[in-house]
C-alpha cells in the first residue's frame, strides 16, 4: 500500500476539509495518509512517500505564499515521482467555461512557475464562507456571486465542492 503525504494551503479551511476527505480516503483504501499545512511540511524528507499531493485555494488570483514556497523548495524532489496538485476555487463552480478555463489557466501556470509538472491535476468549487467574512468582504463576496446568479444570503454559509468527484480524484491518485 502506498505512503501519502497531502500537503495543502488554505484560508478559510475548505481547502484543509478536502485534504481531510482525500486522505480519509485513502485511508479506507488501506493506504497510509498524512494530511498537514506547507508551512508545516516545508522541512520534511518526502523520500518515504509516493505519491505527494499538494493543495491550494485561489484568492485574488493567486494560491497561498506557503504552497509555492513548499513546491519551489521540494521541486527537485517532486518533479521525478508521482505528484497531484488541486485547486479550490469558486471559479470551479461557475457557470461561465471562461471563468472555469481561468482557473483551469492559473492552475497551470502555477505549475509551470514552479517548475512542475504533477502527474494529475484536478480543479474543486470551494465554499462561500459569509458568516466568517469582514463586512466589506462579505458585501464583495455577495455581489461577485449575485452576477453568477449563486446564492447571497449572507446569514448563511454555502458549500459547491462535489464530494463523490473529490473521492474520484483520491482513487486516481493509487490507480495511476
Amino acid at each position: 500500500m502506498a505512503n501519502i503525504l497531502i500537503v495543502y494551503g488554505t484560508t478559510e479551511g475548505q481547502t484543509a476539509k478536502i485534504a481531510q476527505h482525500i486522505g480519509a480516503r485513502l485511508e479506507q483504501q488501506g493506504h497510509e495518509a498524512t494530511s498537514m499545512l506547507a508551512s508545516d511540511a516545508m522541512e520534511m524528507d518526502l523520500a518515504g512517500y509516493d505519491p505527494v499531493v499538494v493543495g491550494a485555494s485561489v484568492h485574488e488570483g493567486r494560491y497561498q505564499k506557503d504552497v509555492r514556497q513548499f513546491v519551489e523548495a521540494h521541486q527537485a524532489t517532486l518533479e521525478p515521482r508521482r505528484t497531484a496538485f488541486f485547486s479550490v476555487s469558486l471559479g470551479a463552480v461557475s457557470a461561465d467555461p471562461q471563468e472555469r478555463a481561468e482557473v483551469d489557466k492559473l492552475m497551470q501556470e502555477f505549475c509551470s512557475s514552479c517548475g512542475w509538472t504533477p502527474s494529475l491535476t484536478r480543479s474543486f468549487a470551494g465554499a462561500l464562507r459569509y458568516t466568517q467574512y469582514s463586512w466589506l468582504k462579505r458585501q464583495v463576496m455577495r455581489h461577485i456571486v449575485a452576477k453568477e446568479g449563486g446564492p447571497t444570503d449572507t446569514t448563511q454559509d454555502f458549500e459547491f465542492t462535489d464530494w463523490d468527484d473529490v473521492s474520484r480524484f483520491a482513487e486516481e491518485l493509487v490507480d495511476s
